[in-house]
């Protein structure tokens, strides 16, 4: 994806739910702090954009509207090649602040519309927290790229109260990543160490009683 591309997805998402504001969630997002030509190729390959309404009121009424109209398979889709997919904002697991760390996209391109992108690191955090392999080789590129610092990564994820994360995920699973992120993470500490850290598997311990 590109970032005019992005603006294309701010501005059709803002029309569809006729609001002026979205939430970029997912990785995609990186696109509001840097441009397709800065970043590596691996993390901007995604043809989907996750976009969540700003504020909460009927917030799964428009994540619907905006995947009805413009997700995948969709005429949006066939017509400029990515789609967007309508999320919730809880969808990511985030750090405390988040919101305050947003950055925005608005300009011609989006009409005059505002895309709020997550921060890098607060996105890389979610990635984490979401377990998945295609995450944690988001995540390595852009530490090998040196977008991210794996230090301050990692006081985001420490920083989550995952107590209070609204999710039906297990809460021993949210605690595994968060302790095994910290692990990986601190691999990544020595500039000598020649070897790059692995991800995980895709799958959580077995918690089960």
């Amino acid at each position: 994806m590109r970032r005019d591309e992005l603006e294309l997805a701010i501005r059709q998402a803002t029309r569809i739910i006729q609001h002026d504001q979205v939430v970029i969630i997912g990785s995609q997002s990186i696109l509001g702090s840097y441009t397709e030509d800065q970043l590596p190729t691996a993390v901007t390959m995604s043809t989907e954009v996750d976009i969540a309404p700003m504020r909460d009121e009927g917030a799964q009424e428009l994540t619907d509207r905006i995947s009805f109209v413009a997700g995948e398979l969709s005429d949006f889709h066939r017509e400029n090649g990515f789609y967007i997919e309508g999320v919730e904002k809880q969808t990511a697991i985030l750090p405390p602040d988040w919101k305050y760390r947003l950055v925005m996209v608005r300009g011609e391109e989006t009409d005059n519309a505002t895309g709020l992108c997550l921060d890098p690191h607060d996105l890389c955090a979610a990635k984490l927290m979401a377990w998945r392999p295609k995450d944690f080789e988001f995540v390595r590129a852009l530490i090998d790229g040196r977008f991210i610092d794996p230090v301050v990564l990692a006081e985001r994820v420490a920083s989550i109260d995952i107590h209070a994360v609204v999710t039906d995920q297990p809460l021993e699973a949210l605690e595994y990543r968060q302790r095994e992120s910290a692990t990986w993470l601190a691999n990544f500490a020595n500039p000598r160490d020649s070897r790059r850290p692995a991800g995980p598997t895709g799958s959580d311990p077995d918690i089960s009683p």
